[in-house]
């Protein structure tokens, strides 16, 4: 049975990225500023998603939040997509023992913990901020899109296309972009898309923890981690807010992704 397109998943994420980019006209308030004056008020008409201990406004929080959030996931995907693609593509082409090396490479890497990977490499950074935990994400998200990859160029190998290339003297990135590229572009769209969401809950896992970005700096990550003086105080809207876009911003893209698998597999189920 064909999955039908998410149309409904696609216009929720559109409309909350168009926002979210343009929160400097969405924004009521500055999202920075401690109104001591209003700390932990309920949802209304001054406030309408309410303010947090700080007496900060929340509903210009999850604007300018998102941007935050969803540039740390996009960054983080463009770099861990790049790699991948780049070890994948030259461990498909080079001879057994490159390939046998950079896949031992690869396994080593993805056999440690993420969390702990990720923290490593953030001590390593210092302060974070959101370029450097872009990179840190990035640099730890790749391995199993490159092991997913590598599977794709070895099989697209073998095809005629791609030895009458090789034979007529083809160097690799010709090869790679020329021919190899339009046919690994479904299913590395697919990985992309999933690696966007787990950027994302990784950035707010880990602001959760207190590893992530500063308090200056808000994102739905840092929002939610005033989860437990939330809890005390009763202020339900300082949890339950950020925590339903954060959701329906992952529920989104995972139903956007697995549509993009369903078709990548049909594709390579007609092309057997």
């Amino acid at each position: 049975m064909k999955k039908k397109f998410p149309v409904i998943s696609l216009l929720i994420l559109t409309i909350i990225v168009i926002l979210c980019l343009a929160c400097g006209l969405t924004m009521t308030k500055d999202p920075l500023y401690m109104d001591l004056a209003h700390c932990n008020e309920a949802p209304g008409k001054e406030f309408l998603f309410g303010t947090d201990e700080m007496g900060r406004d929340i509903f210009s929080m999850i604007w300018y939040g998102g941007r935050i959030s969803l540039t740390v996931g996009f960054l983080a995907t463009l770099i861990s997509t790049t790699l991948a693609v780049l070890v994948g593509s030259v461990s498909g082409c080079a001879s057994a023992r490159i390939d046998g090396v950079l896949m031992r490479l690869t396994e080593l890497i993805l056999s440690v913990p993420g969390l702990l990977l990720t923290v490593s490499l953030q001590a390593v950074f210092g302060r974070a901020d959101v370029y450097s935990l872009s990179v840190v994400i990035g640099l730890t998200g790749w391995m199993g899109m490159a092991k997913v990859v590598r599977t794709e160029v070895v099989q697209l190998g073998n095809t005629d296309y791609v030895l009458a290339a090789k034979c007529l003297g083809g160097r690799f990135f010709h090869v790679l972009f020329r021919h190899l590229a339009p046919n690994l572009f479904p299913s590395v769209l697919f990985m992309a898309v999933m690696h966007v969401r787990n950027a994302i809950v990784a950035e707010a896992a880990l602001s959760f923890m207190g590893l992530g970005l500063p308090v200056e700096v808000v994102s739905w990550g840092s929002m939610l981690s005033l989860a437990e003086q939330a809890l005390f105080s009763r202020a339900w809207w300082m949890i339950v807010i950020p925590g339903t876009f954060l959701t329906g911003t992952l529920l989104c893209l995972t139903n956007l992704g697995e549509y993009m698998r369903g078709s990548a597999n049909k594709r390579h189920s007609n092309l057997g």
